[in-house]
């Protein structure tokens, strides 16, 4: 702000350095990870789980279509956005690691955002595509290979329970690794629902029983992608990310030592699992550079933000144009 007059600082808690800039407001720069890479950790297990997909993809359409079930043709085009969505999160997770240039100061960081949003929508295409199958289906049941149908479902059970066990640990930090997780989740239980509807037509002779379990089965992948499409979508739109308390956020701020007022707050996702904020700060007696350092700490630790960038303004009066709540 040209209305005020003090010298600035822009902190790198990483680094641990302090540069000065001439110019007239303090950044604090935190940019310590309270949060899980994702991307780090799971490279093995999006190969396994693209590989055993890929394979699953192929047994169930040949003995889906050999075998005359709907459910298994289903539970194998299925299997098949599940394979695009694990190599759209995959190389999101390491397009992630790209380091910023150019115009992508972040990087690319945020392509598990999008690859997050892509899952979601694989998901929905795929539960209309199978539903549409099931419905047509429904009004001329056909015969189909029970044992045959069984024995391929049971082997698609164990394939994506073994893949999404793989991607559980990671679920609750990143939404990127929970869209790959509710895939394969989502796919086992499709294919449990192809073992007990073979079975149960072997028995009873209930043919309509087939494309039947093939919707029940969308309903129920509907239900568990609500979520994820939508935090998705909050992330899209640079929400604060889920679990974020924007009221304790400003609480904080309001009580460190020197703060007279707060705004032009700021928070958003720079990724599935990175947070970053902006916050202007009214300090009529100016700060120093311990102050901004332990700022950003702290709200590192507390609240999992881990790119901070603070303004500190020295008097309430200078007309920042950015004060007013309802101006962004």
């Amino acid at each position: 702000m040209a209305s005020h007059d003090h010298h600035g600082h822009h902190l790198h808690d990483r680094a641990g350095h302090v540069q000065d800039h001439g110019h007239d407001h303090s950044h604090a720069h935190g940019a310590g990870h309270a949060h899980v890479h994702a991307p780090a950790n799971f490279g093995k297990a999006f190969a396994i789980g693209i590989t055993l997909n890929t394979g699953l993809v192929v047994a169930e359409a040949i003995y889906g279509y050999l075998g005359n079930s709907t459910a298994l043709l289903a539970d194998a085009g299925h299997n098949l956005s599940d394979v695009l969505g694990l190599v759209v999160a995959w190389g999101a997770s390491i397009a992630a690691r790209r380091a910023p240039s150019g115009r992508f100061t972040y990087g690319f960081r945020a392509s598990t955002i999008l690859a997050a949003l892509a899952n979601a929508v694989f998901l929905l295409v795929a539960t209309g595509a199978i539903g549409w199958e099931a419905i047509l289906r429904l009004r001329e049941p056909e015969p189909i290979a029970g044992v045959t149908v069984m024995v391929v479902a049971g082997i698609g059970i164990l394939v994506n329970g073994f893949t999404a066990m793989l991607f559980a640990s990671g679920r609750k930090d990143d939404i990127n690794i929970e869209g790959a997780y509710l895939h394969m989740a989502a796919d086992a239980a499709v294919s449990l629902g192809v073992v007990v509807s073979a079975a149960l037509i072997m028995w009873t002779g209930w043919l309509w029983l087939d494309p039947l379990t093939s919707l029940v089965i969308c309903a129920s992948i509907l239900w568990g992608t609500t979520n994820l499409l939508r935090s998705s979508l909050d992330m899209s739109m640079a929400a604060a990310p889920k679990g974020t308390d924007i009221a304790a956020i400003k609480v904080f701020l309001l009580a460190r030592p020197g703060v007279s007022a707060i705004h032009d707050l700021h928070v958003w996702p720079i990724s599935t699992t990175e947070t970053a904020l902006t916050c202007h700060l009214v300090m009529p007696a100016g700060t120093a550079d311990a102050f901004l350092m332990e700022t950003a700490q702290l709200l590192k630790t507390s609240f999992r933000i881990g790119h901070t960038t603070l303004q500190v303004e020295t008097h309430p009066d200078n007309g920042c144009a950015l004060a007013p709540d309802d101006v962004v």
